[in-house]
């Protein structure tokens, strides 16, 4: 049920520096964790998990009349790097301390768009990068490796970028297992921001975004890879909340 999580409804700013594993949900990760018990676990347990898409907004309000506000997956990490930067600018002439962020996730190509574009952006934050294996499980030397690097750094902030629900699942267990050991660090689930911040797949222009046709921009430019998420996934996504609406004690399959 989509009452059962536990989505923010609080802004960006006021997140703090403390550690914070943070998630998203949309329509698409939603209907993935209906079958998942492990991914439902890892959103379910998040510190924070935003509402990163306008049909969970629609939707929770309808079933719980409360009014969210849609925090994308891009805003997150532009309110993480403006955060770090600035904080980091005002120590400048007592340390000479910059912020660190590691980007952990999607190819050495990508990576290093990334590290060069953040690098002129926000010259005050040291950038991190790795890029694990791709497969859909990890061992644990890699998964030790992956952790060694990061706590290496300990930076302000992680990117995660491994799509869902491998990012989300790979963090929660991290955390939880303690093989994560970062002070006061965000650690963020943002998967497709990558490709966004380095150019290799473009957003959708704003006004689109701002009534909610983002997803219609995505299947237009991506449609093989998009039609069933969106296509199917969005008329499952409708149905559950119908159900859950309609019928008492509804539980999702």
């Amino acid at each position: 049920m989509l009452k059962n999580f536990n989505l923010y409804s609080g802004t960006l700013e006021s997140l703090g520096n403390c550690s914070l594993l943070i998630t998203t949900l949309n329509a698409h990760s939603y209907n993935v964790a209906q079958n998942d018990k492990a991914f439902t676990e890892a959103l379910q347990k998040s510190d924070i998990l935003i509402p990163d898409g306008v049909s969970v907004v629609w939707a929770f309000r309808l079933l719980t009349g409360v009014q969210l506000k849609k925090i994308a997956g891009e805003d997150l990490f532009f309110y993480e790097m403006n955060r770090i930067e600035t904080q980091f600018i005002e120590c400048e002439n007592q340390q000479n301390k910059n912020g660190k962020v590691f980007f952990l996730g999607s190819n050495e190509s990508i990576l290093k768009k990334i590290k060069e574009r953040a690098e002129v952006e926000f010259p005050h934050v040291e950038v991190h990068i790795y890029s694990p294996p791709y497969k859909s499980k990890f061992t644990e030397e890699e998964k030790t490796d992956m952790c060694a690097a990061i706590n290496a750094v300990n930076p302000d902030a992680l990117f995660i970028g491994m799509t869902a629900p491998k990012q989300e699942k790979w963090a929660f267990n991290a955390i939880s297992s303690f093989q994560l050991k970062i002070i006061n660090c965000h650690v963020c689930c943002i998967g497709a921001v990558f490709d966004f911040y380095a150019g290799t797949v473009s957003r959708a222009p704003q006004w689109m975004i701002r009534i909610g046709l983002e997803w219609f921009y995505r299947l237009v430019k991506e449609p093989k890879r998009m039609w069933r998420r969106y296509l199917v996934g969005n008329v499952k996504f409708v149905l559950s909340i119908i159900k859950e609406k309609i019928t008492p004690n509804y539980e999702d399959k």
